[in-house]
């Protein structure tokens, strides 16, 4: 899952942040309004965590303008992160378009259950998804090949859940720095390569994933 993070605390906001690429989310991380809404402009978000109280506009008009806004991409799932803890604070907050409301202060496990419910309620298929003899549980952060389970890095775990997502279709490198990574990914490196190289042993063989010269790669297999 790509999340974007809105939070202006500048201690918070980082610790959320790093807190959840530990948990195999790619995450880009705003602090205001213009720069929430300037990576809506032109980025796909399966989730956004996003706080009210921002310094530069109230995120609940932010919230309101996700649906109306044709220019700002609407994320899948909106989580409102907030101190306003009044009960009419978590009526409004549901009816401008939250699909949840978590009162600060949080502990980070209650915040990481939550997106992770937000994922399956999203789209079932995430429980659990099966490409020939792989098997990736979305929720448990767990995957086989077979009757073996893998042990991957929360690198390579996403990786793996995005091509099972696409099975059968190519996928360019650029695509996968776009939903696996966040937007301080550099498009020149070669991390997909690495991470994809890793994956691949530890995938073994016969080698579900093929490269298609030039164009990027390809999870075979019926899902």
């Amino acid at each position: 899952m790509r999340i974007l993070l809105v939070e202006d605390d500048r201690d918070l906001g980082p610790v959320l942040a790093l807190g959840l690429r530990n948990e195999a989310y790619a995450v880009d991380l705003a602090a205001t309004v213009a720069e929430a809404e300037a990576l809506l402009c032109c980025n796909d978000f399966d989730a956004a965590c996003l706080d009210l109280g921002l310094p530069d506009g109230d995120g609940l008009a932010l919230l309101r303008r996700l649906g109306a806004d044709p220019a700002l991409r609407r994320p899948r799932r909106v989580l409102v992160l907030t101190a306003r803890d009044a009960v009419e604070d978590r009526v409004a907050g549901l009816d401008a378009g939250a699909d949840d409301y978590l009162v600060k202060p949080f502990s980070f496990e209650e915040l990481a259950a939550r997106l992770r419910a937000l994922a399956r309620r999203a789209d079932v298929r995430d429980a659990v998804l099966t490409v020939g003899d792989l098997a990736l549980d979305a929720a448990a952060h767990r995957a086989w090949r077979g009757n073996g389970e893998l042990d991957l890095t929360p690198r390579e775990f996403s990786m793996l859940r995005y091509l099972m997502h696409h099975p059968g279709r190519t996928v360019s490198a650029e695509e996968l720095l776009e939903h696996v990574w966040d937007a301080h990914a550099d498009p020149f490196t070669n991390s997909v390569r690495v991470i994809l190289s890793r994956l691949r042993r530890k995938l073994g063989e016969p080698g579900p994933i093929a490269t298609v010269n030039g164009v990027g790669y390809v999870l075979r297999g019926a899902p």
